[in-house]
């Protein structure tokens, strides 16, 4: 089963989500200078927001690594457009168009695909927590792992957060959700899953390196910065356009 990249992500209409992975140099994560870099990061999130180009974007650490999840609008952003004040911390990754700080995540599990930009913000409505976790998955279980959750993607039965996105880099998990969650599925149906039995058979607990998660399949990793519509424009005093009843 082919794995699929960021940039062949399933059409989304007028919502791209992305992740991506940076690796911070080290000795700089807990200086002032890369404290005010990520103030810097945020203040250029919110005015993208304004702007039209994202709806949000959240960056989170575990130790010197970085991961970033972000839903741009109507056209591709990079992250450098917007997290340039963070260039000067990062190392670069070595891919074939040349070095780069940061690098593409493989989207490989969702349980919704946006289709249009007021419908997939009715969610959110109220207080969200947005929230990073990553996984280390087994070497050898690499592919079952994928295999098995793009089974499911493709299946669309199985209901889960409607924000729930991870993607994939090495061996390295990074999911992305929001809570409250909002439980949907891709088909919109209330047929079950056959898929995730089939998955279930084939032992998750024996895919993830639960010791250099803490413990477990998932590790929550602290939020770096992170921004939404609700923040961007209630900072400016402008209220959030309300979004209509039907959605």
């Amino acid at each position: 089963m082919e794995t699929k990249g960021y940039e062949e992500e399933p059409a989304s209409g007028q919502v791209l989500r992305r992740q991506f992975r940076g690796c911070l140099k080290d000795g700089t994560e807990n200086t002032e200078e890369w404290n005010t870099a990520c103030r810097e990061a945020e203040t250029l999130i919110r005015q993208s927001i304004r702007e039209g180009r994202l709806l949000t974007a959240s960056l989170y650490r575990y130790q010197n690594m970085l991961f970033l999840y972000y839903e741009a609008l109507n056209k591709e952003v990079m992250p450098e457009d917007f997290l340039s004040p963070l260039a000067p911390f990062l190392e670069t990754w070595p891919e074939e168009s040349g070095k780069r700080e940061w690098a593409a995540m493989y989207a490989i599990y969702w349980h919704s695909v946006p289709k249009e930009t007021a419908a997939w913000e009715a969610a959110r409505c109220g207080a969200k927590q947005r929230i990073g976790r990553i996984a280390f998955v087994h070497p050898e279980k690499l592919f079952s792992y994928t295999y098995w959750h793009q089974a499911i993607v493709e299946e669309g039965l199985l209901k889960g957060d409607q924000y729930q996105f991870i993607s994939l880099h090495e061996n390295i998990l990074f999911s992305y959700f929001e809570e409250p969650k909002h439980l949907v599925n891709i088909r919109g149906s209330e047929e079950e899953s056959r898929v995730i039995g089939d998955w279930l058979k084939a032992d998750p607990e024996s895919h993830f390196d639960r010791v250099k998660a803490g413990g477990s399949n998932f590790r929550i990793i602290e939020a770096v910065l992170s921004a939404g519509t609700a923040e961007a424009f209630e900072s400016r005093g402008i209220r959030k356009r309300k979004v209509p009843e039907e959605f």
